[in-house]
């Protein structure tokens, strides 16, 4: 199913221009539980699959989930804020430094959980950050 909407992505020539303009592609992680429970992390499986289709990006896991909290689409919008507070943390800090990153999330709704994990690139010196979903 990951390869389907991949092709949604890859099929839109200005979508793919936009894209070819940044350096690296991650996305919103999910905690190890979740994704043992699950078996795959959707918004990583489409975002690889992106960055493998589109050779002048690369696809590198930047985040990662670090409270198993409870899941946004459980809570009332006043709620999912406080929720995606302090529950990511960074990884390769490194080779973020001025760079431009597409953050990929499957679902945008009020936009918390993209906000939070875009505001720690942020403070880990990120250039610039695009937020890129499959649906709102």
């Amino acid at each position: 199913m990951y390869k389907t909407f991949a092709k949604l992505i890859l099929k839109n020539e200005k979508i793919c221009r936009i894209i070819k303009s940044y350096d690296i592609i991650c996305s919103v992680p999910i905690h190890r539980k979740r994704k043992n429970d699950r078996g795959y992390n959707q918004s990583e499986l489409i975002a690889k699959e992106v960055a493998k289709n589109i050779k002048e990006i690369k696809y590198v896991k930047l985040l990662k989930k670090i409270v198993n909290n409870k899941r946004q689409s459980m809570l009332k919008r006043e709620e999912r804020k406080q929720n995606v507070k302090n529950v990511y943390e960074i990884q390769n800090k490194q080779i973020i430094e001025d760079k431009k990153i597409i953050l990929f999330d499957d679902i945008y709704t009020t936009g918390n959980t993209v906000d939070e994990c875009s505001k720690i690139l942020k403070e880990n010196k990120a250039k610039e950050i695009l937020v890129l979903t499959l649906a709102r």
